[in-house]
């Protein structure tokens, strides 16, 4: 049997609940064998980050190499990319590799609305990753800034959705997780043939660290199992949305969501939300 292999670019987060630890363990749920290149490592916990290490370029670029010229790949994502110098030699390998089936995170802008990278890495990422992209995910901050427009509406978020594809993905989705009223949680999807709008199910919990780490990881996973853009971004959302019913009462702060719920079905068990 042929196993799927997905490789997530992304950071270290020690509490567990997002970055490389989040992606692995969606790969894994997804039957999808997961590897990995670190571009930084932070101490976190449910309360914040407290340390950012960044690895060099060449470190980065090394463990990409490593795993695409021995096992191979279906699929790819990008989270956590600190500095334009490691973007850009992210970009140069993934170009250079002939990287198939790229999620791209553009983690710049917390969903409370934190800045995370200098202007400088948002202008490489526009420049050199993002026309790379199969599928692009920014939150709302982000797609302001990408965009150039306030989103506050549906229809602004469909408008920013359509200004981003100008800039080269395949496929861009809006995520309404930072969206107020009845638009928190509502994704718009825009590739050439238009506009979608993607709606499940609002999740009242407070842990919700992670989601969108694992959104994008489980879009990337669908893609190395072979399924359609946007069949793979309805699949990667569902499952959010799922994981969302069973996130994590852990920690002090904010929580993750429940990545290992698949288990807890198959076993049998009472599927209530922790939190």
């Amino acid at each position: 049997m042929t196993i799927p292999v997905a490789l997530t670019i992304a950071g270290s987060d020690s509490g567990g609940g997002a970055g490389i630890q989040a992606d692995l363990r969606t790969f894994s749920f997804h039957q999808v064998h997961g590897t990995s290149a670190i571009t930084c490592i932070t101490a976190q916990n449910t309360l914040g980050v407290n340390r950012v290490d960044v690895l060099p370029p060449e470190a980065i670029t090394a463990q990409i190499q490593a795993v695409t010229n021995d096992i191979g790949i279906q699929a790819a994502k990008t989270g956590m990319l600190p500095s334009a110098t490691i973007i850009a030699a992210v970009a140069q390998c993934v170009k250079s590799l002939n990287v198939t089936n790229l999620v791209v995170d553009p983690v710049m802008v917390s969903r409370a609305g934190a800045q995370l990278i200098e202007d400088e890495a948002i202008a490489t990422l526009r420049q050199d990753l993002i026309p790379l992209a199969t599928v692009l995910t920014p939150n709302r901050y982000e797609a302001q800034i990408l965009s150039g427009l306030t989103i506050d509406t549906l229809e602004e978020m469909k408008q920013a959705a359509s200004q981003i594809l100008q800039l080269g993905p395949q496929t861009v989705v809006v995520k309404g997780g930072g969206m107020t009223g009845k638009l928190r949680g509502v994704d718009v999807c825009c590739d050439r043939h238009g506009v979608t709008v993607i709606e499940t199910e609002t999740v009242d919990t407070p842990d919700t660290h992670g989601t969108g780490c694992t959104l994008s990881a489980a879009i990337a996973a669908n893609l190395a199992l072979a399924h359609p853009i946007n069949a793979a971004i309805h699949r990667g959302k569902q499952y959010v949305t799922t994981a969302l019913h069973h996130s994590l009462r852990i920690g002090s702060g904010q929580g993750p969501v429940g990545h290992f719920f698949p288990l807890i079905q198959q076993q049998g068990e009472p599927t209530q939300s922790a939190s």
